[in-house]
């Protein structure tokens, strides 16, 4: 298929492009960096990147990204700046929100000017929709937290929910994902290897993550079978809290993972966005039990085994 992208230059899309490209997909990417500047491994012959920032509505009218939009069967918008790496100052916060919901605008705006709508689009949402909870377990039939987080979340589905009425929509809610080069995982391998790594808070906050790898699948599935729509939790079969994580990970690594790390300190360095860290939310999926979503690595062991040996 001919796919157009959006926020896949990062973390998530340095493996994602690889694995859409192998299955014969053909890409053209839009992103605020240069080609140049962009590390993905990946065979360019089939892969095409257009510089331009998402969320001002006149880039759109570039002629190359309107030709592929044209010729485009499916698209894959992950856009967003990262929310847990920054203190949310009143511009952070404007960012997180801003890039996701400008840009899906822009998206969906250009998508329902085409004569012929894709097939599919995949949108990406987080399962901050549900907001935090010490105990309670959420699945897809839940209703939206009221916190800033669930209510950007709730905000960015509704403005995909406006795609073409032809195309098949799949909005997937993703949890902490786990790789060694980036997110969470990526900040917390130096401190470990040091030996100074432990829990984060309390240690009881549950954590509802997926491996990379996984979650590159759950979008290539969701792009080429026609039973994935809806919302979707993008989250490992086995949640756990963060003493067993802190626990797993310093077993792995041979080191100590006893020096817990003080609510108060990563709230001084995160500021409110050390909440997604430190209350944490128990995201189970009814529906990929119900589609028989095969994970590679359906527990925190066997992803650490997968990441780390």
């Amino acid at each position: 298929m001919k796919l157009f992208l959006t926020g896949c230059t990062g973390f998530i899309g340095r493996e994602l492009i690889p694995l859409l490209i192998e299955e014969g997909h053909t890409l053209t990417v839009i992103s605020r960096q240069s080609k140049e500047k962009i590390k993905i491994n990946a065979d360019e012959s089939k892969l095409r990147i257009i510089q331009i920032n998402p969320t001002d509505s006149d880039s759109w009218e570039n002629e190359e990204i309107k030709r592929s939009l044209k010729s485009c069967e499916g698209v894959i918008n992950l856009a967003g700046e990262p929310i847990a790496e920054k203190r949310w100052t009143d511009d952070h916060c404007k960012e997180i929100t801003n890039s996701r919901l400008d840009t899906t605008k822009n998206l969906i705006q250009n998508l329902s000017n085409l004569k012929k709508s894709p097939k599919v689009l995949i949108n990406a949402s987080a399962i901050g929709f549900y907001g935090s909870h010490p105990q309670t377990e959420f699945t897809e039939e839940d209703i939206p937290g009221n916190d800033f987080l669930a209510n950007v979340c709730k905000e960015w589905e509704s403005i995909a929910k406006n795609k073409p009425r032809a195309t098949r929509l799949v909005i997937i809610r993703i949890g902490i994902v786990l790789a060694k080069d980036g997110g969470a995982l990526g900040k917390m391998l130096p401190i470990f290897k040091a030996g100074l790594g432990g829990p984060i808070g309390d240690g009881k906050q549950w954590m509802s993550w997926i491996h990379r790898t996984d979650l590159c699948n759950l979008i290539k599935e969701s792009i080429q079978n026609s039973s994935f729509s809806g919302v979707i939790n993008g989250v490992a079969p086995h949640p756990v809290r963060m003493n067993e994580f802190a626990y797993s990970l310093g077993k792995i690594l041979g080191r100590p993972s006893l020096l817990a790390v003080p609510g108060p300190i990563l709230k001084l360095i995160l500021g409110d966005g050390a909440r997604v860290v430190l209350e944490g939310q128990n995201v189970q999926s009814q529906k990929l039990k119900k589609l028989k979503f095969k994970f590679i690595f359906p527990t925190i062991n066997e992803a650490f085994k997968g990441i780390l040996t």
